[in-house]
């Protein structure tokens, strides 16, 4: 399968840090891959630049508790702490995760994005990166957190922020190829 017949869902919420969402969506899109949004949230979704200022809003392409880990090939998790802190009070969001770990299937996870790899149970023993802020919840969770800027563990990318989108972007096309 080339990337352009790969279908890739992106979950998010409200507060997703847009760049995180923008960049690596744009990178699948120009590749050719089908990418969806998949949410809690109702129709639309505002994005934030950081944590306090307000970009654009997105639509949602799939409720999360209608999405089904076979109509994908990947899962991509943007950051952003607002985002990322609702997603792991999600219940439907955490099984979505814990499907993709369960199928094989790989997930990208940038920023905070990691927090709920740790709610979903699936941290333990991995290798991965995130926003420092993050790097405690994660070690208990039983991860081996790094300071890099991308980091892969079979079939998980995790990156530690917004600088690091190039690599983030190029490992995930990467995996897909």
């Amino acid at each position: 399968m080339a990337i352009s017949d790969k279908k890739i869902a992106f979950l998010l919420t409200r507060g997703v840090e847009q760049v995180e969402l923008t960049s690596p969506r744009t990178a699948l899109d120009d590749a050719g891959a089908t990418t969806s949004i998949v949410s809690p949230s109702e129709a639309t979704l505002q994005a934030m630049e950081g944590d306090w200022e307000h970009a654009q809003t997105f639509d949602v392409d799939v409720p999360v508790a209608e999405a089904a880990v076979e109509d994908f090939d990947a899962l991509v998790l943007p950051g952003g702490t607002l985002n990322a802190d609702a997603l792991r009070l999600n219940e439907d969001a955490v099984a979505l995760v814990k499907a993709f770990f369960a199928a094989d299937k790989p997930v990208a996870a940038i920023c905070h994005a990691p927090w709920i790899l740790a709610e979903a149970g699936v941290a333990e023993g991995r290798k991965l990166t995130s926003f420092i802020s993050t790097k405690t919840d994660l070690i208990n969770a039983g991860a081996q957190w790094e300071d890099s800027e991308v980091v892969v563990d079979g079939n998980l990318i995790t990156s530690r922020n917004p600088g690091d989108l190039e690599a983030f972007n190029a490992a995930i096309a990467e995996k897909l190829s």
